[in-house]
């Protein structure tokens, strides 16, 4: 449709709460271009292209990547009835370190902008952007970017369209939504100038996003964009790819292409247990690992129907680099973790908590704790009111061994374990705009907040401060909104980037089942 394609997720239909589709076009300049474009809420610039937000006001602009803009508009383009409308909402976006921008557009309120005389107040879907690089063709020089417009349709005519191009459905808010990226590619064609690379003058932030990095993507003619969370549902993949699904079967490899929504259907290969025991000292017997002497104040899930608990997945549903790596970009499905999740701590602190192994509540301090050969602590820092701490203890059942990539991350100093330590997270179940934000892309922590390390004894503790970044934090925020009717999958993992450290494999893993805020535990330094 005018030179976009639109797609529908069928999978949304079970809930029963209306249908998610999306609009996806190329466009032939850079993300920063169209990104500016986009953001302008210049009239004259706006009318151009969009006919629906045209006239847009912002009201208030947060953190530089965070504002609220109000608008109006006369429905006599969509609909007889010439009474004027207004909206209001918030857009909240994220640069990600490949150069992609997200952008979360929800309705809002505001006490600058209350009901206005004259003008019915109309809400605007929920809806979420992407822009990102394409490669450019052999023997081109001009950029190339794909933008997707993903948002909800509440609409009985929204079928009767698709099945027979009804008309009721073309004068609709959500219409004028979807042909939002048809105005874009439009107004950038008709403009040369925006075809170049330009610096891009929109006030954003500087901070990176939580979601890295240009590697994640198959050396293919057009970027393709890789998943480093495989889901269960086609519709729980954030990041999809905008084209037709090609398989490349040769030697046994699978290669991937232009992946649509349907990624989760494909085989991967699996890391074997065997790449593991070069991290363990194989020349120490094994300690058995008794769940039963560890506890934390969040307690262990009997299975994936409970709430408000945790439980430790397989690494099936992540993908990591494979032997091949360097060589072909190939990617697997993650094998059973090295280390063993043993404890998860859910607490408030007055601010933030470092160094909670040391604490007499710890698990690492307890007696069965001293006895584990190794204790890795990872900590996550979630700023709020008040403040939390989600505190995870995995362990070893072998010393770890001095010549392993493990040990290397141990000993090392901060700035490479900061180049190292990666993060995948997936949202298995929740709401799609909070998917779409947390994404499903492996992170360098290091990279995106600030993590302080600490070694002693027995253990490692890494101290994960998501209020170090402004752009991590607006996340989470959204993330808790919504955390009651959340399962979250996180893995965490070690940056393979030579050649002896590949494959790479999952340290340890962990699921979040619906957890209640409430829940957690006062904790006093």
């Amino acid at each position: 449709m005018s030179g976009i394609r639109i797609f529908e997720d069928i999978t949304s239909h079970k809930n029963g709460k209306g249908v998610l589709a999306k609009s996806v076009g190329v466009i032939d300049a850079t993300v920063d271009s169209v990104f500016e474009v986009f953001l302008n809420t210049d009239r004259r610039k706006r009318y151009e292209w969009d006919m629906l937000m045209g006239d847009l006001e912002l009201v208030e602009s947060y953190d530089g990547h965070y504002d609220v803009v109000y608008g109006t508009y006369d429905p006599k383009y969509l609909t007889r009835w010439h009474s004027k409308r207004d909206f209001i909402f918030s857009r909240q976006w994220f640069h990600a370190q490949d150069g992609t921008y997200t952008i979360l557009q929800f309705p809002a309120i505001h006490k600058k902008k209350p009901p206005r005389l004259g003008y019915r107040r109309t809400k605007i879907n929920p809806s979420t952007w992407e822009i990102r690089n394409l490669n450019t063709p052999m023997g081109s020089n001009l950029p190339r970017c794909l933008v997707t417009h993903t948002l909800e349709i509440h609409s009985t005519n929204w079928h009767r369209w698709k099945n027979s191009q009804c008309t009721k459905f073309e004068k609709s808010i959500p219409y004028a939504l979807l042909c939002q990226v048809a105005g874009l590619k439009e107004y950038i064609g008709a403009n040369p100038a925006l075809h170049q690379q330009d610096t891009v003058t929109v006030v954003h932030s500087n901070i990176s996003s939580i979601s890295l990095s240009r590697a994640e993507y198959e050396n293919a003619e057009v970027q393709d964009e890789f998943y480093d969370a495989i889901s269960s549902e086609s519709s729980t993949s954030d990041e999809e790819g905008d084209e037709d699904g090609d398989l490349e079967n040769k030697d046994g490899k699978v290669k991937l292409k232009n992946i649509s929504w349907a990624i989760a259907a494909l085989p991967l290969k699996r890391t074997s247990a065997l790449n593991l025991c070069k991290e363990l000292d194989a020349g120490v017997s094994p300690i058995q690992i008794d769940a039963n002497d560890f506890h934390g104040s969040l307690r262990k899930g009997n299975d994936d129907n409970d709430t408000n608990c945790w439980t430790s997945p397989s690494g099936e549903g992540f993908k990591i680099r494979g032997k091949n790596y360097l060589k072909d970009n190939s990617k697997v499905v993650g094998g059973d973790p090295l280390l063993k999740l043993v404890a998860v701590d859910w607490l408030t602190v007055d601010k933030p908590l470092d160094k909670v192994a040391l604490h007499g509540r710890s698990m690492v301090q307890s007696e069965a704790g001293k006895k584990l050969p190794f204790i890795l602590v990872f900590n996550l820092q979630v700023p709020a009111k008040p403040n939390y701490s989600l505190v995870l203890y995995y362990a070893s059942e072998r010393p770890i061994n001095k010549d392993s990539l493990l040990a290397k991350f141990l000993d090392g100093d901060d700035m490479f374990r900061d180049s190292r330590f990666k993060l995948i997270p997936s949202i298995v179940e929740g709401y799609w705009m909070v998917k779409r934000a947390v994404g499903t892309k492996a992170c360098l922590l290091g990279k995106a907040v600030t993590c302080k390390y600490f070694r002693q004894d027995n253990f490692l503790e890494i101290d994960v401060d998501i209020g170090s970044s402004s752009v991590a934090r607006s996340v989470v925020g959204l993330v808790l909104g919504y955390v009651t009717s959340l399962v979250v999958d996180l893995a965490i993992l070690i940056e393979a980037k030579e050649e002896s450290d590949l494959p790479e494999y999952i340290l340890g893993t962990v699921r979040l089942n619906r957890v209640r805020l409430e829940s957690a535990v006062p904790f006093e330094v």
